[in-house]
């Protein structure tokens, strides 16, 4: 079953969303109009004065994905789950970084160093950890827009990563580190015997070596080094444990916490900033919502997780084989102005305008082509020209007076 359809009068005010196949038969009659594709909604060309039936949102921040739900009377009507691109954002800087310190390298031989007086806002959260608050914010103010949400649960999870690795630790035990009173390699020497880990091979030299490579998304935290005498070590190149044949090596390295780290690290930026609505705000553990879930048997999901959250949780009914809206950030624009070769030379112009006859690149259109080898209607994401001669993939040099937008470009995209 698909979610519920949202519907505003002609004042764009919220009413109760209805079932798609009553959207259908409005849409039918005339009696109500388009408003926006993703999500599903229609606007009514007359006033009601039925008041709307109060909504609750409940939300599930994670690191790489959020899911929402939308309930009335203790039944989902809407589900979504929200993508974020923080490791994307990561990735784009660190390059950016690598570009400039490259450049850096080539043209100053010395710069004098700067002093060391800027500083950051209160409040200031790294860019990748930033996108993913003003997701949520982002879709907050649309789904406030589109449903009469008189109140908001999220879940409010706190992550212990010292005892995520270690069950047993306890007392001062926290303030110490794994190496607390060892050296990197003296620690790892006494944990793998003074032997190579893939040979076994002793008195030999041994190098530290990454179960999981770098260049492979692994990390330098002491659960991911292990020892490898040279040959071992060069054979085994960007190879993971595993895949060089060793999968209890593997099974040794710990699974990151980077996505543990970045929950804690937002979860009171958007308490606040939920609070700051002044709607009335349930928080739930994560342990609450797992225990709502199992308790009623539902599968996990981002979605279904949400709608468990806190206490009014407890007694949630999905409708049968109800699918969640995917959402999937993909940013606005492209910082780069021009596109270059594979030397590293400009081959573009600079950018020019971004709106192009009423459409951006992004935006959702419908081309209705009346004649030529390209001739019927055509649906997908639009690329503009300042020639006024577009490009829905994969078809190129369709004139702009052909095209009809359905969804505007706002950042995301949907499945």
């Amino acid at each position: 079953m698909q979610n519920r359809v949202f519907v505003l009068d002609t004042n764009r005010k919220p009413l109760d969303p209805c079932h798609p196949a009553k959207a259908r038969e409005l849409l039918r009659k005339g009696k109500a109009a388009v408003f926006r594709r993703y999500p599903f909604t229609i606007i009514l060309n007359r006033a009601v004065d039925d008041e709307p039936t109060a909504a609750q949102l409940k939300i599930d921040p994670g690191s790489k994905t959020t899911g929402m739900a939308i309930v009335q009377h203790g039944r989902v009507i809407f589900a979504a789950e929200l993508e974020h691109r923080g490791q994307t954002i990561k990735a784009n800087l660190e390059k950016r970084r690598a570009q400039r310190r490259g450049r850096r390298n080539r043209k100053t031989r010395y710069r004098k160093p700067r002093f060391l007086n800027r500083t950051r806002p209160k409040g200031w959260l790294p860019p990748s950890l930033n996108s993913r608050m003003q997701n949520v914010q982002t879709w907050f103010v649309r789904f406030f827009k589109l449903c009469p949400i008189e109140s908001i649960s999220m879940e409010l999870v706190r992550f212990d990563m010292q005892l995520m690795e270690d069950p047993e630790i306890d007392g001062v035990e926290y303030q110490q580190g794994t190496l607390a009173g060892y050296e990197a390699r003296e620690y790892l020497l006494e944990k793998f015997a003074r032997r190579c880990c893939y040979c076994g091979a002793t008195d030999v030299p041994l190098e530290i070596e990454h179960i999981v490579p770098k260049s492979r998304g692994g990390s330098n935290r002491i659960s991911n080094l292990c020892l490898a005498c040279t040959p071992c070590n060069q054979a085994k190149g960007n190879q993971t444990a595993a895949e060089y044949g060793h999968p209890t090596i593997q099974a040794q390295a710990k699974r990151p916490l980077k996505d543990a780290a970045a929950v804690n690290a937002t979860r009171w930026v958007i308490w606040r900033m939920l609070d700051a609505t002044g709607l009335p705000l349930e928080v739930g553990t994560g342990g609450r919502t797992k225990f709502n879930r199992r308790r009623q048997e539902y599968p996990k999901a981002h979605w279904i997780d949400a709608a468990c959250v806190g206490q009014s949780g407890e007694t949630i009914r999905l409708a049968c084989c109800q699918q969640p809206l995917r959402i999937k950030a993909t940013g606005r624009q492209c910082r780069q102005m021009c596109r270059p070769d594979k030397y590293g030379f400009p081959r573009t112009s600079a950018k020019q305008h971004r709106i192009i006859k009423g459409f951006q690149t992004g935006d959702i259109v419908t081309a209705d082509i009346p004649s030529g080898k390209n001739q019927g209607v055509h649906v997908g994401r639009v690329a503009v020209r300042a020639n006024g001669r577009f490009r829905i993939a994969p078809i190129d040099g369709i004139n702009w007076k052909h095209c009809q937008p359905l969804h505007k470009s706002d950042g995301y995209s949907y499945l």
